[in-house]
């Protein structure tokens, strides 16, 4: 039986480089404390999907 979890990605706009980048963490709360920090600047935007994923499984 396979089981599904939940990620969630944060896209956001890194101005260092001027591009549009993603980063995935385990929970929300971390990902919204990622996506508050990258809304700091005029410029700044931040967007969280949650995301399910299956888990593989690995034969031993």
């Amino acid at each position: 039986m396979e089981n599904t979890v939940q990620e969630f990605h944060v896209t956001y706009f890194d101005a260092d480089s001027g591009r549009a980048r993603s980063e995935s963490f385990d929970t929300m709360v971390e990902a919204q404390r990622f996506a508050d920090r990258q809304c700091s600047g005029e410029d700044g935007w931040a967007v969280i999907d949650a995301v399910s994923v299956e888990s593989v499984r690995i034969a031993a």
